[in-house]
């Protein structure tokens, strides 16, 4: 069965349609979206069925525990019919979340670095959601945007000590490619890969490596694709390799040399950090929300 034809009765509690789902979610992301919708949609479905069954009496002549399981089989049946004709649910849904799958960069006519540059970021807004031109929405609360950088405060202070790049430049920046943690790149087991600034597993990488699907940005159209990034043991890990990663290439030295956020922001740009036109302009803004107490 091809991925794009999976059974929507096959509900993802399955083990193997579990599995499926995963792959597709890898392969086709808009499909798999499509398809969950349509689950959620017979699963609610069936359990309006339920509570309609339970509002009426059950103490008829005929009504025993062999009728009421043979009436359970015949409602999941209807919630499927019903489904798979559609009552709107499901288009309500994936039309929602559609819309707040963003993809990487956000629409921009700039051009995009220079080829030779081989881009080895990021995964910015595709994977990390409802980025907005002013940075992250409103939702991402101050008192949550505080806890990310309390928590991230003493591994950005470590990679500060190492590039001389200022602490709060580092965490602005880890908080834009995670969303403020929320939207941390996962491993395929659904654990943390730890990588807060979306640095792709180049040639010379030789750890471990998540792989999501993400939104990249050619000659300014966008296309979506599966790219392999670098999985970490740990924050501690993550924020030494990023250290490392902008101190051993020589593309991003003037990066090193900035203390000033927007000049940060462009620098990355510039030396071609992410495919993003837009890029320079979010991370300033998302900077300018970093908070460091005393």
């Amino acid at each position: 069965m091809s991925l794009s034809g999976m059974d929507v009765g096959g509900l993802a509690v399955d083990g193997q349609n579990l599995d499926r789902l995963k792959l597709q979610a890898k392969q086709a992301p808009d499909q798999a979206l499509k398809t969950v919708a349509q689950q959620f949609e017979t699963v609610f479905l069936n359990m309006m069925l339920k509570s309609m069954r339970e509002a009426t009496p059950q103490d008829g002549v005929f009504d025993s525990e062999q009728t009421r399981m043979f009436t359970g089989m015949l409602d999941q049946q209807l919630a499927q019919s019903m489904a798979d004709r559609g009552v709107g649910l499901a288009d309500i849904m994936v039309r929602q979340l559609s819309r707040q799958q963003v993809p990487t960069p956000e629409s921009g006519a700039s051009s995009s670095p220079p080829p030779a540059l081989n881009t080895q970021h990021s995964v910015l807004g595709t994977q990390h959601s409802a980025l907005s031109t002013k940075g992250l929405p409103s939702a991402y609360s101050a008192d949550f945007q505080q806890a990310f950088v309390d928590r991230m405060r003493p591994h950005a202070e470590a990679a500060s000590r190492s590039t001389g790049i200022p602490a709060h430049l580092i965490m602005g920046q880890a908080a834009l490619e995670s969303g403020w943690g929320k939207r941390e790149i996962m491993n395929a087991d659904g654990s943390n890969s730890h990588n807060l600034f979306g640095i792709k597993a180049n040639k010379g990488w030789n750890g471990k490596v998540a792989e999501v699907t993400t939104t990249e940005y050619h000659n300014g159209v966008a296309s979506k694709q599966v790219e392999r990034f670098r999985a970490y043991g740990s924050y501690t890990e993550a924020f030494r390799d990023y250290a490392r990663f902008l101190s051993d290439d020589p593309r991003y030295a003037a990066v090193l040399e900035q203390s000033d956020g927007k000049a940060f922001a462009q620098a990355l740009q510039k030396a071609g950090y992410a495919t993003d036109p837009r890029y320079a302009d979010k991370l300033t803004s998302v900077i300018g929300s970093v908070r460091v107490r005393a």
